[in-house]
């Protein structure tokens, strides 16, 4: 997963109504960018997972456990990379975040006379 390098790893303030500029409403907007951020979060868990799941052994020595360097600098680079928060925010703001209502894709049902 390409994850941009200018993104602040720290809090922001963010001006709420430029978050309800796209739906015209903070709450929908917020809604949408947690959905996005779940997405995120369970692709950079996944993509985590499988890199330490190659340096993974079946002995449960209390030795090696120490000594496992490898997994432990990916585990430190996923730890420095910015929140799925963070990466759901910019994402929408950019408009890079395709969402639908549903009100929007039903169609209207004919009514019975």
């Amino acid at each position: 997963m390409k994850t941009p390098s200018n993104l602040s790893a720290s809090i922001v303030t963010r001006n709420m109504s430029e978050l309800a500029n796209d739906t015209g409403n903070v709450y929908e907007s917020i809604a949408i960018i947690s959905k996005r951020a779940n997405q995120l979060a369970l692709k950079l868990k996944e993509e985590l997972n499988g890199k330490l799941a190659e340096f993974a052994t079946t002995v449960d020595n209390l030795e090696e456990v120490f000594e496992n360097r490898e997994q432990i600098e990916i585990s430190k680079h996923y730890e420095r990379l910015p929140k799925p928060t963070n990466l759901a925010i910019e994402e929408f703001l950019e408009g890079k975040v395709y969402y639908r209502t549903p009100e929007e894709e039903a169609p209207a049902a004919p009514k019975a006379e």
